[in-house]
């Protein structure tokens, strides 16, 4: 039976990234014969000491620590069919432990689905930006043997240095996220969902929440599904603590999904899974029109794009103010994810894949 081995920063259930490139396929891979060890390096007591500013000392102990256990890793390697190397093997700019799985001679996946190669650190970690290096992406993508970028933007950097690049996308469980019928009354809700790090985005349109806030008054609320509350007196707000256990549940309850960025390189990186997360549940989206969000989105068929303070007003308006359309927009949202963007449609051809890689290898 092949075995993979998973290289990634987080234990499992930690990282959206990991959960959803990863560990929501690895069942059924294992149901076709893939067997895997899930290699990662943070543990949950030390979570909150390395992303918090400060705790230096404590930081210094998690840096050994995964170093250690990184190295045990790589010692590992050898006894493997596949790697996987997801986003990094290490925290640093190194890439020493990269090149020791290389040289393992197990065939080397290197999966990402950010654009890593800019500058990213932490909030907690700005002081230590220093040990960041964000060229050795490209290091890592000319040495693996497949590249698996979440989307074209990635994958075409990817193609300047390796020639073996393929793009699946972040993908939804549509088994989990089940569009749920409902004759509620009250308010139509707006949503949005993301972790602390991307709730910038959401901070920096504020000005247009509110205006909608303002111009629809109580037929209105929002839903914040975060491991941070938004506040601001301006808005009617609900803070849902995230949960990856009823992430979808929480996010069942809105009308419409919301996803703005600002049309930057970080942001052109991004796989649109805010907004697939919400599509999938056969709910009415307003995307930025930004990176692979005009390929998710076909405006005005499956959901709206924006660009601009009065569009976002005014594409919100129209869905606020029109029932059927948020069901229409929100039926073909459902049709897209199922066929495009699902579980179902791309676990098929990581395994074809791997089978490729493992029957090069012998040959």
């Amino acid at each position: 039976m092949p075995r993979i081995l998973f290289v990634a920063a987080h234990r499992p259930d930690r990282s959206p990234s990991q959960r959803y490139r990863f560990e929501q396929f690895a069942p059924y891979w294992e149901q076709h014969g893939f067997t895997h060890h899930y290699a990662w390096l943070i543990d949950a007591e030390d979570d909150k000491k390395f992303y918090s500013p400060g705790n230096l000392m404590a930081k210094a102990r998690i840096f050994l620590k995964s170093w250690r256990r990184r190295r045990e890793h790589v010692r590992m390697a050898k006894d493997f069919d596949l790697i996987i190397v997801q986003r990094e093997a290490f925290m640093t700019g190194s890439t020493r432990f990269e090149r020791a799985l290389k040289a393992s001679g197990v065939p080397f996946i290197f999966d990402f689905d950010d654009a890593i190669w800019n500058m990213d650190v932490s909030d907690g970690n700005k002081r230590l930006r220093w040990l960041k290096d964000p060229a050795k992406t490209t290091r890592i993508i000319a040495m693996a043997d497949l590249i698996i970028g979440g989307n074209e933007y990635l994958a075409d950097h990817a193609r300047r240095y390796n020639t073996w690049v393929e793009v699946i996308p972040t993908v939804i469980d549509t088994e989990r996220y089940v569009p749920v019928k409902s004759e509620k009354a009250g308010p139509i809700i707006i949503g949005w969902t993301g972790s602390h790090t991307s709730m910038t985005h959401l901070v920096q349109v504020l000005p247009m929440l509110r205006a909608v806030q303002a111009q629809w008054g109580d037929r209105v609320r929002f839903r914040i599904i975060s491991d941070r509350q938004l506040v601001d007196p301006g808005l009617d707000i609900e803070n849902i603590p995230w949960n990856s256990a009823t992430e979808a549940e929480d996010l069942a309850a809105i009308d419409i999904g919301i996803m703005p960025m600002p049309d930057d390189k970080w942001s052109r990186g991004k796989c649109g899974f805010k907004g697939l997360q919400c599509m999938a549940l056969g709910k009415a989206v307003v995307l930025s029109r930004v990176g692979v969000n005009r390929t998710i989105v076909q405006d005005g068929v499956n959901g709206l794009l924006a660009d601009g303070q009065e569009e976002w007003i005014m594409k919100l308006g129209q869905l606020i103010g029109d029932a059927d359309l948020r069901e229409r927009s929100g039926k073909a949202a459902r049709t897209t994810v199922e066929q495009h963007y699902s579980v179902h449609a791309w676990r098929d051809r990581y395994l074809d894949l791997f089978h490729t890689l493992i029957a090069r290898k012998r040959n």
